[in-house]
């Protein structure tokens, strides 16, 4: 199996291929992302693991939502339409998203298993759903599932 860099080279070599300008720019973006969060934490040579590069898509979708958001209350829906079709190239890089039915049961058996009573017990809630659930929930999402079963 390959990891996330390469499927991500080679889908830029597609996008190049077919002359897809979004995609292009969209996934030379998410590379050389990669590439400068790896120099930072490893040096010159290295390349992140699967793991850091989803979060490393994840920040890029939060930077364009939060664009969408400003074109649109802007009055720009053009500039809001391209980031959007940018968020649609990144999402096919993460994994699939858990159900609401999923996130509400792994919540409460991680409040089961911490014994968790009120909301001071949250953030270590927070922090045991954030590895188990490994991106496949918004930090959100957890939050208000915990929210609103602890009280």
């Amino acid at each position: 199996m390959s990891t996330l860099n390469e499927t991500i080279a080679n889908d830029l070599k597609d996008a190049m291929r077919a002359r897809d300008q979004t995609a292009m720019l969209t996934l030379r973006a998410l590379k050389s992302a990669c590439k400068y969060a790896a120099v930072e934490k490893y040096g010159a040579d290295a390349e992140l693991p699967d793991p850091e590069v989803l979060a490393v898509v994840r920040k890029l979708i939060k930077q364009r939502k939060d664009s969408v958001e400003q074109f649109t209350s802007g009055g720009r829906p053009e500039l809001a339409e391209k980031e959007q079709a940018e968020i649609a190239i990144l999402e096919r890089y993460l994994p699939a998203a858990m159900s609401e039915a999923e996130v509400g049961q792994l919540v409460d058996a991680v409040i089961a298993e911490l014994g968790a009573t009120g909301r001071a017990q949250m953030g270590a809630v927070m922090k045991v759903l954030q590895e188990r659930t490994a991106g496949r929930a918004e930090g959100k999402v957890l939050s208000q599932a915990v929210g609103a079963r602890l009280k």
